[in-house]
């Protein structure tokens, strides 16, 4: 028999559930209910969940419906709204089932789509020892720095904007300042 794994639940690898990503989708528009699928690919495979939104309901909600190990799973999550600190409509957040608390991204871990709080993992940089963080760090400040030397060199970026330079510059400038010591 096989033994249980001692390794953390990562947070980016897991499937996860984002409040921006339903509203930009338009499932978050007042007073209606719509339905549809959620899909991520992971390891050349496809999962799929049915998700129903509610926001006609005097407590607005997500439905949630899958299939995992050849049980159904279905349950709601219950969507409260905040006033936005612009005056301009309301900010919808995940209510937790389990934790009761409010959220904008919820992981999948186990059985359910829980607040990271429940989900008890790690992110991927937080299990890498000391001279690997430094590493990464490294490759990374290589990378954006390359990244930066090809923006600045495009048709139509502006570097200045009223005679100052614009902040994507200044950024830029700074991320290949950096790269270049090393």
């Amino acid at each position: 028999m096989g033994r249980y794994s001692l390794s953390p639940n990562l947070y980016d690898e897991v499937y996860t559930i984002d409040i921006s990503d339903l509203n930009k989708w338009g499932y978050l528009k007042p007073d209606q209910i719509l339905s549809g699928v959620l899909s991520w690919r992971h390891f050349g495979s496809k999962t799929s969940i049915n998700i129903i939104v509610n926001t006609r309901s005097g407590i607005p909600y997500l439905e949630l419906a899958y299939i995992l190990s050849g049980e159904n799973i279905r349950y709601r999550i219950d969507l409260v709204t905040v006033p936005s600190n612009l005056n301009k409509g309301e900010v919808y957040y995940f209510l937790c089932p389990f934790t009761k608390k409010r959220c904008r991204k919820l992981y999948f871990t186990g059985k359910y789509f829980l607040h990271r709080e429940a989900a008890k993992g790690l992110y991927r940089i937080q299990t890498l020892s000391a001279n690997q963080r430094g590493m990464a760090i490294y490759i990374q400040t290589i990378m954006h720095g390359d990244d930066s030397i090809d923006n600045i060199s495009k048709k139509h970026y502006k570097k200045y904007y009223a005679g100052k330079p614009t902040r994507r510059y200044r950024r830029d400038r700074k991320r290949i300042y950096k790269a270049s010591f090393f």
